[in-house]
């Protein structure tokens, strides 16, 4: 893998929390800005998967195992969409928690993934 795109990927995602944390704490729900932030954190999850999928068919493999890594990168593409998708039907402060988890949880995706490519 790229270890600077899994930095990005993780950086990213860690700064979109905060951001929707903090408008959590402001009791707001997710705006079309925090929209654009889970797009540009989308992307750098699409470039991992799609960069991850050709190292693969290149002939590189992870040091713990295809199957685990490519699940791991299908949900760490998965992670934050998912989460913007539920914030769409709970247009409350819980809309913001919810991404704001959903990004915590690609963080820690992020970091896996590191691990299981022998990081």
């Amino acid at each position: 893998m790229i270890d600077a795109l899994t930095l990005a990927a993780g950086l990213a995602a860690l700064a979109l929390a905060a951001w929707c944390g903090f408008a959590f704490a402001r009791d707001e729900s997710t705006k079309d800005w925090h929209f654009i932030g889970m797009a540009v954190v989308a992307v750098l999850a699409l470039a991992q998967l799609v960069i991850g999928v050709v190292r693969l068919t290149g002939g590189d493999r992870p040091a713990q195992g295809t199957t685990i890594f490519v699940a791991y990168l299908l949900g760490a593409a998965a992670a934050v969409p998912a989460a913007g998708f539920m914030s769409l039907a709970e247009r409350t402060r819980w809309g913001s928690a919810t991404v704001a988890a959903g990004a915590v949880v690609l963080a820690v995706l992020e970091v896996r993934l590191y691990d299981i490519w022998g990081g």
